[in-house]
């Protein structure tokens, strides 16, 4: 029993401290050789700060719609929490990713069965659909992407090390190398949250509560209200990035597809299991910007100092979240 209670443990470091490692390693080879005195600069006299709150006002919505269209999912299963409870569970998933990478999926599911009574598998399964459906649409936005910006795509791959033209170039390239650790980081995230998911399964017998609740988007009352707050969250996300190129001069010049562009490579190299995918966002923010004609200076302190803004805000959410709940709660119960 003690062997396998320090297993237990040891695992969960593990999945706490991997994380964070890459992550700093990554940053570490990111900004190798980078004068952070420009960062503090730039943020005493070189920051419109009217277009850093816009795009966090921005990113509160992006939540906001998300928890309501959790609500939507929830109700064919005859579950049926109150507005605010969704929502403040969504806002403690976020600040829990941070700790430990994809961990907020489920504690979002744990905090609605706590307060709401609500079947923590039937909604862990609305879950893995709505992420189903927001990759889909990830996929359409970057295909489209790639179609409109193909040749900044060309010369991306080409930095990074990845250009198929030159296979056997790849193994001098040190971008390369990085690009791999995020890609094997991610499969043996992956490989853990199957098995996870998958012994869970066997001791619980939850597998068809899940199923049922990946099914219940199907008998969903409003599916056009259901796809408006979809689009409403990854409309209001990509303005939360995109209007933080107003608040620096060296970003202001970049267009609506150099955004989307952007948008993109962020989007995906966040799937990399570190803390809100620090490290692997920076190299591919800071690559792509390079490829629009901002200075590698520039581009790292744009992204260290738009990603600690961001996650700073999902900090915050994540606090009001954990001390709104309860707070609420005891008020209805008394």
């Amino acid at each position: 029993m003690e062997r396998s209670t320090s297993k237990k443990q040891i695992k969960k470091i593990i999945q706490i401290v991997l994380p964070f490692i890459l992550g700093i390693a990554v940053m570490a080879w990111t900004y190798k050789g980078f004068d952070f005195h420009k960062v503090a600069r730039v943020l005493h006299g070189e920051v419109n700060y009217w277009w850093i709150f816009l795009s966090l006002v921005f990113g509160v919505f992006g939540h906001l719609f998300r928890g309501w269209r959790w609500n939507l999912a929830l109700a064919p299963l005859g579950e049926y929490p109150k507005m605010s409870n969704s929502v403040y569970a969504i806002f403690v998933s976020y600040a829990a990713n941070l700790v430990i990478p994809r961990v907020g999926e489920v504690s979002r599911c744990g905090l609605l069965a706590k307060y709401e009574g609500v079947s923590f598998t039937k909604s862990l399964g609305t879950v893995v659909a709505e992420r189903f459906i927001d990759s889909l649409l990830v996929v359409l936005i970057t295909l489209v992407t790639l179609f409109l910006q193909s040749g900044v795509f060309v010369g991306f791959f080409k930095v990074t090390g990845t250009d198929m033209n030159s296979f056997l170039g790849l193994f001098s390239s040190s971008n390369f190398y990085i690009t791999i650790v995020c890609l094997i980081s991610l499969v043996i995230l992956l490989i853990m949250l199957v098995r996870n998911i998958s012994v869970f399964a066997k001791v619980r017998g939850i597998l068809g509560d899940i199923w049922q609740g990946c099914l219940s988007i199907r008998k969903v009352k409003n599916p056009v209200l259901y796809i408006l707050y979809t689009l409403g969250i990854w409309i209001c996300y990509f303005l939360q990035f995109y209007l933080t190129f107003y608040s620096f001069h060296f970003s202001a010049g970049l267009d609506f597809m150099a955004g989307l562009v952007l948008f993109v490579v962020g989007s995906i190299a966040v799937v990399v299991p570190t803390p809100n995918g620090a490290g692997p966002w920076h190299f591919a923010v800071i690559t792509m910007m390079m490829m629009y004609g901002v200075s590698k200076d520039d581009a790292g302190i744009f992204a260290l100092l738009v990603h600690g803004i961001q996650t700073f805000l999902l900090i915050l959410l994540g606090i009001y979240g954990l001390v709104a709940l309860p707070l609420i709660n005891k008020k209805l119960t008394n």
